[in-house]
């Protein structure tokens, strides 16, 4: 079984215990997933299974797109309203506050990673060491704000839709526009929508697919690993191109450079490669061996 599984991740699920529980429906060991989600969170999580989950470090690079709850007055260790709250503040915003200091995050900013996560400094992990109740500097990283549009307002929480790069914690986005506006502020929701060109309305849950795996009908719901690189030009080797390829091996190729995605005659999709100065060389196969 091979192909991408679009999962729509329900709250206190971690996104390994997404794979983990896969691995049983599906009994495929083979399984990973791209652009992990914390437990609070819910919607798309892109799973790669059998051969394909070669494609995984493609679909990581790529922009993610978010529904955000942003509550303001309350700041939290967490940056999120799981956390242990820090402190809260009267909130005296209006919209146009609101829209005005959401101007400021658009483009490329930089964010300092919250002390709970995943990140490394000095080989170990920042929530290994905020769980100990320490500290430590951490560096600003560069992220890029695609879009961030205020969708309106539900109970004491705003709407926040945001598409952004790799990297970018929207906790600490929240966290942020908080302290820009004097009052605090933490994440109270959040769901990814899109992800790798892939949208959470093509996605299913895992009780879905234990249901669709008791009727024998898994398999519906596998992508061809291709799509993830649908933007890419596409192109077909010969007989003795494809065997080339199937033993590691590049081959003269008239094609103009770039990025491509290369079939056999039968249709089989083989791998991802490159062309450059005449010659086609493998970035990643996928046809199994």
């Amino acid at each position: 079984m091979n192909g991408i599984l679009l999962i729509d991740k329900e709250p206190g699920w971690t996104s390994s215990d997404v794979v983990v529980k896969l691995k049983g429906i599906l009994h495929e060991r083979r399984i990973g997933h791209a652009g992990t989600l914390d437990p609070m969170a819910t919607g798309l999580l892109t799973v790669f299974v059998g051969r394909a989950t070669r494609a995984v470090q493609f679909a990581e690079h790529d922009a993610k797109r978010y529904l955000a709850s942003l509550r303001l007055g309350v700041t939290t260790d967490t940056q999120d309203i799981t956390g242990n709250i820090l402190e809260t503040k009267p909130v005296q915003i209006t919209e146009e506050d609101l829209e005005k200091v959401l101007r400021t995050f658009r483009g490329e900013i930089e964010q300092i990673p919250p002390m709970y996560s995943a990140v490394q400094i000095g080989g170990r992990r920042l929530y290994d060491i905020a769980r100990k109740g320490e500290t430590v500097e951490r560096a600003p990283r560069p992220v890029t704000i695609h879009e961030l549009k205020l969708l309106g307002r539900e109970g004491e929480d705003w709407l926040l839709d945001v598409r952004c790069s790799k990297g970018t914690y929207i906790r600490t986005l929240c966290h942020d526009i908080g302290q820009r506006l004097g009052c605090g502020g933490c994440m109270s929701a959040l769901r990814r929508t899109e992800a790798g060109g892939f949208s959470v309305a093509d996605a299913v849950t895992i009780g879905e697919m234990q249901r669709l795996k008791d009727e024998g009908r898994a398999g519906e719901r596998l992508l061809p690993v291709d799509t993830l690189f649908s933007r890419e030009a596409a192109c077909t080797a010969n007989g003795e191109e494809e065997r080339r390829i199937r033993c590691g091996n590049e081959y003269k190729t008239a094609l103009p450079d770039g990025v491509y995605r290369v079939y056999g005659e039968s249709g089989a999709f083989l791998m991802l490669g490159r062309a450059e100065a005449g010659v086609m060389k493998t970035t990643k196969s996928f046809f199994e061996v």
